[in-house]
């Protein structure tokens, strides 16, 4: 999934500093919704780096029941991580 795509999905556009924070709750509330309904395991997987990106994810152990699925979403969380602390 295109990152650029899921904002415009989620929230109207590709700009998400741009919004009011009420938009943003909006968007955030749909992402939520679909990241519960989603069945596909890319796509939930997608969705929740975006949820974790924006700070709003479900912790990696009740998000995914698979093994594999948290370990590379803790691999997700610590590159995000160490690439965020390399901006400062």
């Amino acid at each position: 999934m295109d990152f650029d795509l899921l904002l415009q999905r989620f929230f109207g556009t590709d700009d998400i500093a741009a919004l009011p924070p009420e938009r943003i709750g909006e968007g955030m509330e749909r992402l939520r919704l679909q990241f519960g309904l989603e069945r596909d395991e890319g796509r939930r997987f997608a969705l929740w780096c975006l949820l974790y990106m924006l700070g709003d994810a479900p912790d990696v152990d009740v998000a995914f029941k698979d093994p594999e699925d948290r370990e590379a979403a803790r691999d997700f969380m610590d590159l995000t991580d160490r690439e965020l602390e390399g901006d400062d």
